[in-house]
Formats: C-alpha cells, structure tokens, sequence
C-alpha cells in the first residue's frame, strides 16, 4: 500500500497530489511547486495555517486530479508529529473525497528543523494510520480506506530509505489490528473468542503461540486469575506469545491485561463509568500487535507475549470483597474491591512467565487505574519502574512515536497502603489517594527479582472523538511504543 517513489510528479497520475505548506515559507525546491504554493497562499481563505487546506482541481502543468494544500503552521516549530498530524489528516480528507490513492510530495526544505528522511518517516506513519476505518458493524460503508500512497522524494533519499515503507506498514498494520481488537464489542471477543482471535494472529506472522485453558490455569494455581473470572459464564484463557530467532541473545517479556468486559463485579460500577469497558483489553492487545510486528520485523530478541484474558461478571459465583485468594507466587491477598482485578489477572501472568522465561527485562502495559487518568489526562500514559535506565528508555521511546509517557514514582512507604490484617496484601489500598501508584506497588511484589516496567495506558487508550490519524474508539497506544523499544538497544 505504502510506496516510495522518485518518478517525475508532473508525469505522474495520482488521483490526489498532497502539499504540505508551511504559513511563512514552501517546504520544497522544486520551482513549479514552489509557485503553486505561492499562489494558494495568495487567498485570504488559506494562509497554510495547521489544519487548513486548499483546493486545486485540474492544475495546469500536473497530471493529478486534484492537489490538496495543507497547512503546517510555523516552519520552526515542525516536528515529526506535525508530519504525521498532517498526513493523517490529508488522507481522511481524500476518504471523503473517495479517492482511492493519494500522493505525497515530501518536503525537501534544507531549512526544516528535521532532515527529508525524517521528515518521510512520520508522513508514512501518518499515513498509514490515518488510512483506517471501522466499520464492520456499519451496513452503509460511508468511507473506505485508500488502496495505496505513494511518497515521491529524491532518487538519493529513495534508495536511503527502500525498506521503509515495509517497515513502517507491518507496524501500523499491527497498530490498527489492536485498534480493531479494542473497538469490537465486548459480545464478540469473550476471552475464549478473543484468545482464537490473538492466536490466529499471531501464527499469520510465524510465532508459536500455546492457549492455557481453565484446566491448566487450575493446574498451575493461577489462583488470583481465577477469582477474577469466577463470576462468569465465560471461561478464562492465557495466551502465549513466542517470538523466538535464532541466536537470540536477551528474552523480553510483555505482559498485557485483557479483561473483554469489566463490569466492576460485586463492586459494580456506576452505569457511566461502564461505557468503553470493552476497552479494558487495551493491554492485551498492545502486547499481541507489538509481538507480531516484532515477528515481521524480524526482531534479533526473543520476545514473549502473555496475555491473561477474562471477563469480570456478577453471579453467585463471584468473588467477594473479604475474599481471600491464593497467588501462582503463593503470596495471598484479600480481595478489597472486585473492581481492582487487572492487578489481580497481572500478578499472576506476571509471576509465572517470569518463573517460566527468566526474561532479562518485563514490560506490562494495562488500563489499570482510573487514578492515571485523573493524574495524566487522556494523551499520556504512566511509567512505573525501579529501574531508571529501564524507565528512561521508555519515556524516550513515547517522545519519538508521540506515544507519550511520563515516569511516576514508587515510594516505598506507600507500601504500607497495601497491608492486610487477614493476607499478605491486599487488592485495595486503605487511602484513596495515589491509587495509580498503589496499584504499580501492588504489581511489584510479583515481578521478582526481574527488571521491570509498568505502563498504565488508561488515559490514551481509547478515545471518544477522533484525532488527526485516528478515529474514534481504540487507539492502539502501546504497539509502536514497544515496538520503538524491540528495534533499538534496550539497557543491559
């Protein structure tokens, strides 16, 4: 779909020519664009602005049906998530045009604040994952996705840059499967549905995958897990993931909470707050597009999925505040609230695979606590680590996607929130307040001796409106950020 050319784009034939124009200068060299700028920038109605476009239809001296402007705002103040905004934006705009391939003239201005390269990237990015609808549950498909994109550049920053359209489409295709994976209603991705679902998934892109089904959970004394899931009729399932090269010198584990439907349990949520609750997989689904692209990407680590899937219902058979539960670790915990089970299906997952891998470095990503939100809002996700090179890495990684992320603390007398008069720990802590960290301090008693992170992704996981290369619903949050991570060198 994606394709990097160096043709001539007066001789080419898109259906849809893409110019990004900045308000006080062209972002190309080439003289005919150049002018063409020039004389949109002429119109009162377009001063290349960020977000506003302008229309020529039949250019004289082009091949293409219509070349689309977009403004970019300020040349200095261009960075690589402006080119992705705007890439974004311009192919949602040639949906509505139904077009069915568009083309993208990339800036080549020596005066931009990034290099061409760069540049190129993050339109592909932008592109890509603005090329997305959901729409299976719709009977009028009202807009489809393009059939495919061109980026015309130099022939030298083309052959620089020959594998980057793969690249990049493996893992936006992955980001937009988990998308999908989270929009789905709760109804069609039970977990032994959405278990099916990951595993076919998953050997598609050539990695061994094993289902634990709620035998082999009862087997292994997935104790925590069970509890959770003992309030449905749907049975609990763990998914493994196992991307695993020749040679492979270090074992990343990734851990991803998959509750299809959290409906609080005993401790019911109010009717609002179950809205989007299907969403409360966004982990799970993280963690498998992030471990097939890492299997397309041909990645030199071995990297572990495990993604531990329920459903969180209310019958006789639920579990009970005041319950107390037995841990795979053989840690006990008393259950203080039903509706703090991701912590629960985690501490499990966590501490078997670790036993099971002895991975040199864990990851878990969860929509774990209301509590980030109120702290971060909807754009950032939480960072939890011991670990500052570990915790660094990440943060880092979230400013190169724009998957951004902000480290958050773990006191250690916080602890002390956890203490249970009748169990090791508690589910709940006795304070109200910092339940985001409580909730990371809980986790840690059950990620051992390993190097580990916690990302709570319940901010920007799912979205209620759409942004400039997403629409409504999922959002894939976390899949390139991992993947970002995979690709370069992770701290030893």
């Amino acid at each position: 779909m994606l394709k990097i050319r160096y043709a001539d784009l007066r001789k080419a034939r898109p259906e849809v020519l893409i110019l990004p124009v900045c308000r006080e200068a062209t972002l190309h060299t080439d003289g005919f664009l150049a002018g063409l700028v020039e004389k949109a920038l002429r119109y009162e109605s377009f001063q290349g602005k960020s977000g506003e476009h302008f229309v020529f239809f039949e250019t004289p001296g082009l091949t293409a049906t219509t070349t689309l402007l977009f403004g970019m705002g300020k040349r200095s103040k261009l960075n690589p998530e402006s080119f992705r905004a705007i890439a974004g934006k311009a192919i949602q705009q040639c949906m509505k045009m139904r077009s069915s391939q568009a083309a993208f003239a990339v800036p080549d201005d020596p005066d931009m604040p990034l290099e061409t390269g760069d540049a190129l990237r993050a339109l592909m990015e932008g592109a890509c994952l603005g090329n997305h609808v959901f729409n299976r549950y719709k009977e009028k498909k009202k807009h489809t996705a393009l059939r495919s994109i061109a980026f015309f550049t130099s022939r030298e920053v083309a052959g620089r840059h020959v594998a980057l359209a793969g690249e990049i489409a493996s893992v936006c295709e992955s980001v937009k499967r988990a998308r999908e994976w989270v929009s789905m209603p709760a109804n069609e991705k039970r977990p032994e549905m959405l278990a099916k679902t990951f595993a076919a998934a998953a050997r598609k892109a050539g990695v061994r995958v094993e289902i634990l089904d709620e035998k082999a959970l009862k087997r292994k004394k997935f104790g925590a897990l069970l509890a959770v899931s003992a309030g449905s009729g749907s049975r609990p399932r763990v998914v493994v993931m196992d991307h695993r090269p020749k040679g492979a010198r270090r074992t990343i584990l990734l851990v991803g909470k998959g509750v299809t439907f959290d409906s609080g349990g005993i401790n019911l949520k109010p009717g609002n707050s179950l809205d989007g609750m299907k969403a409360d997989m966004s982990g799970a689904a993280a963690v498998a597009g992030a471990v097939t692209a890492a299997a397309a990407h041909k990645t030199k680590h071995r990297v572990i999925g495990v993604l531990p899937l329920v459903e969180n219902m209310i019958s006789g058979d639920a579990t009970r505040p005041g319950d107390i539960v037995t841990t795979y670790s053989g840690k006990t915990v008393e259950i203080g609230n039903t509706d703090a089970e991701g912590r629960l299906i985690l501490a499990d997952a966590l501490a078997w695979a670790i036993d099971r891998y002895n991975p040199q470095i864990t990851i878990d990503l969860a929509t774990l606590t209301g509590a980030c939100l109120v702290a971060l809002g909807t754009k950032f996700a939480a960072v939890f680590s011991e670990d500052d090179a570990l915790a660094a890495a990440v943060v880092a990684a979230g400013a190169r996607t724009h998957e951004r992320c902000w480290r958050m603390p773990l006191p250690e007398d916080y602890r002390e929130l956890l203490k249970s008069d009748f169990a090791d720990i508690s589910n709940m802590p006795s304070s109200r307040w910092g339940g985001a960290i409580t909730a990371a301090l809980f986790l840690s008693e059950f990620a051992k001796n390993t190097r580990w992170a916690h990302i709570d992704i319940a901010g920007p996981a799912y979205a209620k409106k759409a942004s400039a290369y997403c629409g409504p619903g999922g959002t894939g949050f976390g899949v390139r950020l991992l993947c970002d991570l995979l690709e370069r060198e992770l701290p030893e």
